[in-house]
C-alpha cells in the first residue's frame, strides 16, 4: 500500500473514528442483529439482511482505517519551502477570473476543495508540486468534462 499523508489533525480523527466503530458501531451491530433475528426465519428476514450489509461497510470502513493508520506519514502544516510540498499553503491567481484563492496541499485522504485542501494527487495538486512562486502550472481538465485553467502561484508559506 502507498503511503497515507495525513497531517495531525486527520491522524486524529481517524483514530477516533475507529475507536467509536470498534466499541459503540459493533455493539449496536450485534444489538441490530440480534433483534432482527428475533423477527423469525431468517431466510425472508430484510431486517437481517440490512443490518448484516451495515455490519459488513462498517467492517470494511474499519479495515480501511487501520490500514491507513498502518501506513501514514504526519506532513507539517504551514510548511516554509521555496517550492510547493505537502503542508505548503499556496496562494493562486485564477487567469481566467483574474480571482485568487489558498489552498493548502495534503494527501488524498484530506482533500476537500471546499475547505481549501489540494490533494497532491489532483490534477492541480499534482501540476504545483515543485513549482515555485511566479511560476504558471495549466490545468487540463478537458478529458474528464472539465476546462483548461491557468493559474500563477503568487504567493508560498
Amino acid at each position: 500500500m502507498n503511503k497515507v499523508y495525513l497531517t495531525l489533525e486527520a491522524k486524529n480523527e481517524l483514530e477516533a473514528r475507529l475507536k467509536l466503530l470498534k466499541v459503540e458501531g459493533r455493539a449496536d451491530m450485534a444489538d441490530k442483529i440480534r433483534q432482527a433475528r428475533e423477527y423469525g426465519d431468517l431466510s425472508e428476514n430484510a431486517e437481517y439482511d440490512i443490518a448484516k450489509e451495515e455490519q459488513a461497510k462498517m467492517e470494511a470502513e474499519i479495515i480501511d482505517i487501520e490500514a491507513k493508520l498502518a501506513n501514514y506519514e504526519i506532513i507539517e502544516e504551514n510548511v516554509k519551502s521555496d517550492v510547493v510540498v505537502l503542508g505548503s499553503q499556496v496562494t493562486l491567481l485564477d487567469k481566467s477570473t483574474d480571482e485568487k484563492d489558498t489552498y493548502m496541499i495534503v494527501g488524498s485522504h484530506e482533500s476537500d476543495p471546499m475547505e481549501h485542501k489540494l490533494s497532491n494527487e489532483s490534477p492541480i495538486g499534482r501540476q504545483l508540486m515543485g513549482k515555485k512562486v511566479k511560476d504558471t502550472v495549466i490545468v487540463d481538465t478537458t478529458s474528464i468534462g472539465g476546462i483548461k485553467s491557468e493559474f500563477v502561484i503568487v504567493k508560498l508559506g
